[in-house]
């Protein structure tokens, strides 16, 4: 599995069955998700986790989309990885995010995540964003490795 190198990814001892995706507390714009879980679900597809909290919220309450959004690229990348492709260095070159109901915070937020291509330089990826069984967002997009 191709991973970043600054990614410590392990078993996660207070959600077993799915393994960590931490990255570096740096001050980057990452930080802001917080806990990030995946796990591979087969061939092809993967599960990433996020805990949404009270700082992820609108004024409304509810998740912010830009917390889903940000997310969703993340969990390319995770859930992508762990689906098989080889994306440790690259960029998101789409995403097409369609919202269906709201997020609320204190319940995971999954994104599951399918493997749809991967060519020389492209990953292609669809999924969708589920909190237990309502569906929050489906999307769609493509991720662009970096030169070597």
């Amino acid at each position: 599995m191709d991973i970043h190198p600054l990614i410590r990814h392990a078993p996660d001892p207070d959600h077993p069955g799915w393994w960590t995706w931490d990255l570096p507390e740096d001050g980057r714009f990452h930080a802001v998700v917080g806990k990030l879980v995946v796990r591979a679900d087969g061939l092809g597809r993967a599960t990433c986790r996020m805990f949404p909290e009270e700082r992820h919220c609108n004024l409304g309450g509810i998740v912010h989309g830009g917390a889903i959004l940000t997310f969703i690229d993340m969990a390319m990348f995770a859930g992508g990885a762990l689906a098989g492709a080889s994306v440790a260095r690259g960029v998101t070159l789409d995403c097409s995010t369609r919202f269906l109901s709201p997020a609320r915070p204190g319940a995971p937020l999954d994104a599951e995540v399918e493997l749809l291509r991967e060519t020389g330089r492209l990953v292609f990826l669809q999924g969708k964003v589920v909190q237990g069984e309502e569906l929050v967002a489906a999307f769609t997009g493509a991720l662009c490795k970096a030169s070597t």
